[in-house]
């Protein structure tokens, strides 16, 4: 098992806040497994705290964060141009994604995610079944030991 990796989370931050309680779940079942780079997005307090960096810096932190990270989580249910974007840059780095779905009748799955053998896609219906799917997808990861731990 994998101790202390750099995780990056994506979610639905505009469209994705009625699914707020579900991200913060995700976060934390995450810490289990390693330092969360992005871990705001699972805070209720997000969009109250009045973020005052330009899009641009946004956009260039988050790159960072994300090249710097060891995987990649995304809870994939709300569609989100963020979210795509930020996967489409880790498959092009090659960095190991993993796409949760929660499969609701009124939504389906973009096939751009879907259909990438690059992504690693779960589906789920319920939040409790979140765990079980992280344990798999990390013990799954290929990535070198951690000299540090």
């Amino acid at each position: 098992m994998h101790k202390n990796l750099k995780i990056y989370f994506a979610g639905s931050i505009t469209a994705g806040r009625g699914d707020q309680p579900v991200y913060e779940q995700i976060v934390d079942e995450l810490r289990k497994y390693g330092t969360i780079s992005t871990e705001l997005i699972g805070s209720p307090n997000l969009l109250a705290t009045g973020e005052t960096m330009s899009d641009k810096a946004i956009h260039d932190r988050d790159v960072a964060w994300l090249m710097a990270s060891d995987c990649v989580v995304a809870e994939v249910t709300n569609p989100s141009l963020g979210v795509g974007y930020e996967i489409g840059l880790a498959t092009q780095a090659r960095i190991p994604v993993l796409c949760l779905y929660r499969a609701l009748p009124e939504r389906r799955l973009s096939a751009m995610i879907a259909g990438c053998n690059l992504v690693q896609v779960n589906r789920y219906s319920e939040i409790g079944e979140v765990p079980l799917l992280l344990a798999q997808f990390f013990q799954s990861l290929s990535l070198p030991q951690s000299t540090s731990g």
